[in-house]
């Protein structure tokens, strides 16, 4: 699933035309917000990709919570586009389906890569 999102946010990067890309890996879905904040000082955008398959306990509601508010915090806070590419699953199932894979019906990575570039280009847009 992961390197589907993957595949799929440099395919949107690409298609923006967007040349530079650095790929960061962290161990999970919690650790996005950190790692987007300390990053986004040095980008004009960055793109959080995860995935998170529901359980049978609590756990996928906190990390889910926790990685989407943590995320929002850190476009509000720094000013800078974060796309939001974290699949949160009921079952492994849809996470296939929405990872950008041959057979998928989606392709979120593609999308919010594609997002977080757009609103780069809107807000320099409104600064100039």
């Amino acid at each position: 699933v992961m390197d589907g999102l993957i595949d799929g946010a440099r395919r949107g990067l690409a298609d923006a035309g967007v040349s530079s890309v650095e790929l960061f890996r962290v161990p999970g879905a919690f650790e996005l917000p950190v790692a987007c904040s300390r990053l986004a000082a040095s980008y004009d955008a960055v793109v959080a990709l995860g995935v998170v398959i529901r359980g049978g306990t609590p756990h996928f509601d906190y990390i889910c919570q926790a990685a989407t508010m943590g995320l929002t915090d850190v476009s509000v806070r720094t000013g800078v586009p974060v796309g939001f590419g974290v699949l949160t699953c009921d079952d492994d199932l849809q996470a296939l389906d929405r990872a950008g894979l041959e057979g998928s019906s989606e392709d979120k990575g593609h999308e919010a890569a594609t997002a977080a570039v757009a609103t780069a280009v809107t807000l320099r847009v409104a600064q100039a």
